[in-house]
């Protein structure tokens, strides 16, 4: 890719994070202390579980490098403001999923340069070796997330009539501009894509969403949680922003290929988003 869509790319999620700023106000982030049980399930299933299981699958599927190291930087990134418009639909705690999805945030900006440096330590080969310049990444996803989501909280919180009228047509936006990333990602890589479309890459992508996504439910209601929360810790837990970690790839890695398995993730996850609400909505499941 050059570096022209890179900076489409950054300018895409700096976008998507301000609408997310949007929708956020202080006591979002004072839920952890409300609700401390829900989040904590939420966080250790998100910021733990997900990059362990990313790994697990990584391994006993024996992926190649490119592959490897695309399940898990797609299982360091957070999830995103989709995850959040997915739990509505499918009838979740959006109180929670908003909660969860802005402290994963923020976590996140220390926890992807350690996820992508092992990750490039453990499955690329000699000849292939990528060098992390985590000062760098933090100064990138700082930029990228923490600014855009504080402006965005700073429009919501001085201008409350135009935040509100906005929420919703930047979310439309960002889930537009979210498509386009990923058809624009998988065009531009027409020419290998065929291969990955295969078991190389649509596999490891379809098992990290739906084991995430059970696993995630299963842990809420291990710690009895309410079923709205258990479908938002779910849904937080298996919808990834796949367009943080194609930015990534893009910008930080320098290496699109690593962004293979976050566009298939983009799509693949909203089939299975899909039966949930699906089954909430057409089947009366509550």
């Amino acid at each position: 890719m050059t570096s022209l869509i890179g900076i489409v790319l950054a300018i895409s999620l700096m976008i998507i994070m301000f609408g997310m700023g949007l929708s956020l106000t202080i006591s979002d982030f004072k839920r952890v202390v409300i609700y401390p049980k829900a989040v904590f399930v939420g966080l250790m299933c998100q910021m733990i579980l997900l990059p362990l299981v990313g790994y697990l699958i990584a391994i006993m599927l024996n992926l190649s490098p490119v592959i490897a190291i695309g399940l898990m930087l797609l299982a360091a990134c957070p999830g995103g403001a989709t995850s959040n418009l997915l739990t509505h639909l499918a009838k979740g705690d959006l109180a929670l999923s908003v909660s969860l999805t802005a402290i994963a945030s923020l976590l996140s900006i220390a926890t992807i340069p350690f996820i992508i440096q092992f990750a490039i330590l453990e499955f690329s080969n000699e000849d292939q070796k990528v060098v992390v310049d985590s000062f760098s990444m933090i100064k990138q996803l700082f930029a990228i997330i923490i600014i855009p989501i504080g402006v965005g909280m700073l429009v919501k919180s001085n201008f409350s009539k135009f935040a509100a009228k906005m929420e919703k047509p930047v979310k439309l936006a960002s889930a537009i501009i979210f498509a386009l990333v990923v058809v624009g990602v998988l065009f531009s890589l027409r020419d290998v894509l065929v291969g990955y479309l295969t078991a190389a890459a649509g596999l490891p992508s379809i098992l990290l969403n739906v084991s995430m996504m059970v696993l995630g439910f299963l842990a809420a209601l291990l710690f009895k949680l309410s079923r709205p929360q258990a479908i938002s810790i779910s849904i937080e837990t298996g919808i990834q922003n796949g367009t943080l970690a194609i930015t990534l790839a893009t910008i930080s890695l320098n290496n699109a290929e690593y962004s293979i398995v976050p566009a298939i993730y983009g799509l693949l996850m909203f089939f299975t988003a899909a039966m949930i609400i699906f089954a909430r909505k057409r089947l009366g499941v509550k």
